[in-house]
Formats: structure tokens, C-alpha cells, sequence
């Protein structure tokens, strides 16, 4: 399909449209195991903000799916083996040296500041199955914004042994995380449409690295390599538009690549 979008703007090149894209989440995949749900959204911010926007969730969660039933009482530790935790009020009449209790929502494993978060928990009902559950969410600036709009895409796998039918638990996850992308939106604000410009007729090809890298090497670059916006903004990036945007996750896999390169050494003879 992306091919076929770019073979019929390719012929015009320098025109402009208007694009936008509205908040939504789907279940994209579903087993008798396991299921994936893609969660997009586009806001009136730019990737720092809306990073800094999605690790507050006590700001946009819909407190009904909350143990505590208060948003207020969520907060996320954007940070490798950070916590997306809540804080149980104590029980009314304990003893006044109770300490509150809390849960673990989910566990963070990668965090690319204004890029890439992932986080691996069962959500909710999940939390009480024999699954896991991994979420990576991704954030790029929308082309033709200038950096002001960004575009929020996550993907949540859920895979294991559980008690429930998938085609009916996958469908409550999908309402729940479409509430939450729909709360965010609304905390940040819509993206307006913008006007987009299209490929050019000739597509760029970036040249190779003296080191032999791949075009692609640059997805999985880490926030110190990026360039620097103005102070106070936090990095931005580039975003490149020949990719899809379903392969907008890869920015995880491939930072992971580069940070653990395969090894060509041969093993000892007799090994």
C-alpha cells in the first residue's frame, strides 16, 4: 500500500494536502493465546511534550480503570525498570503507622526520552493471568508541522495461557486503551490538519557511512546523538518520511541493534 501511495503522488511533487489522522485503537491481531492492539493518536505538541504528557498518567487515565478508582493516584518512572505504579489509600480505621498499599501496573525495560517507551505488564484483568504483555510506544513529529504535532502509536502483545476468550478480552483491552489515547488527546489537545508536503518525484537516497551502516541505522539513534532543540525543549529529531507508519516501532528493534551487534568471531577449533 505505501508503495502504491508513493508511485501515485510521486508525479506531484511540490503540491501540498491536508492530512490528519484521529485519535483510535483496533485489534490488529488475535489468536486462541494472545492478541495485538494498535493504539494512534496525533496532538497539538511536540514529541517532548507529549512524551512528557503520556509519563504523567495521573493528568489523562481514566480513573474507572484504576484499583483506587483516582488518576490522581498513578504516576509512571519513565526509566529503565521504572515503574507505571498506583498508590492504595489506606484502609479507613487501620492503625495510624499503615503504610498505603500499591500496584504494579507495568515495568519499564526501554525508555529513548521524546522517541520510544516500552513497557511489559498485564493491564487490568491481565495482571491476574499467566501472560505477558509487552507495550511499546513510539513518538514522531508529524510531517509538515514544523515539529508542533505529533503522532503517539503504541502496540500492546499479549500472549500466555489465560482464562478468558481472547475475542472477548481483547475487545474490553481495545475499549480501555481507546479511552485512554482519547484522554491523552484531549489533555494535549487534537493535531489541526496540517498541510503535508508530498514525496518528491526522485526518490533520496541517503549515502552510506564510511562504517558501512545502513540508511536505517539512524532509527535506532539514542537522544544524546540527536540534535538539540532550542533550551528548555528537550532533543527533537527528524523524522523520515519513506517509511510507513506501521513500521514506526522499529525505532525500538533498531536502537536495540546497534547497542548489541552480532559478533563474526569463529569459535576454537574443536568447539
Amino acid at each position: 500500500m505505501g508503495k502504491l501511495l508513493y508511485l501515485l503522488t510521486a508525479g506531484l511533487g511540490g503540491l501540498a494536502v491536508v492530512a490528519s489522522a484521529p485519535a483510535r485503537a483496533e485489534v490488529t491481531a488475535r489468536t486462541d493465546t494472545g492478541f495485538v492492539i494498535r493504539v494512534t493518536g496525533e496532538v497539538a505538541s511536540s514529541p517532548a511534550e507529549a512524551w512528557k504528557a503520556f509519563t504523567t498518567p495521573s493528568l489523562w487515565w481514566n480513573p474507572q480503570h484504576t484499583f483506587s478508582g483516582e488518576a490522581a493516584n498513578l504516576s509512571m518512572d519513565a526509566s529503565a525498570n521504572g515503574c507505571f505504579c498506583e498508590k492504595l489509600p489506606v484502609p479507613k480505621g487501620a492503625p495510624a503507622t499503615q503504610k498505603p498499599g500499591s500496584v504494579m501496573h507495568m515495568r519499564v525495560v526501554y525508555a529513548e526520552p521524546y522517541r520510544a517507551l516500552r513497557l511489559v505488564g498485564g493491564l487490568g484483568p491481565l495482571q491476574s493471568e499467566a501472560v505477558n504483555g509487552t507495550m511499546t510506544v513510539t513518538f514522531k513529529a508529524v510531517e509538515g508541522s514544523g515539529g508542533k504535532s505529533t503522532r503517539i502509536l503504541w502496540e500492546y502483545v499479549v500472549g500466555g495461557f489465560m482464562r478468558y476468550k481472547t475475542e472477548t478480552i481483547s475487545a474490553a483491552v481495545d475499549k480501555v486503551l481507546g479511552e485512554q489515547i482519547s484522554g491523552l488527546t484531549k489533555l494535549i489537545g487534537p493535531a489541526s490538519p496540517v498541510e503535508a508536503k508530498l514525496l518528491p518525484t526522485e526518490p533520496v537516497i541517503p549515502e552510506a557511512s564510511s562504517a558501512g551502516s545502513s540508511p536505517d541505522a539512524n532509527d535506532g539513534s539514542s537522544a544524546s546523538e540527536m540534535d538539540q532543540s532550542p533550551e528548555g525543549e528537550g532533543p527533537s529529531y527528524t523524522p523520515d518520511p519513506t517509511k510507513d507508519d506501521a513500521a514506526a516501532g522499529e525505532s525500538v528493534k533498531s536502537a536495540l541493534d546497534q547497542l548489541f551487534k552480532k559478533k563474526d568471531d569463529k569459535l576454537p577449533a574443536g568447539r
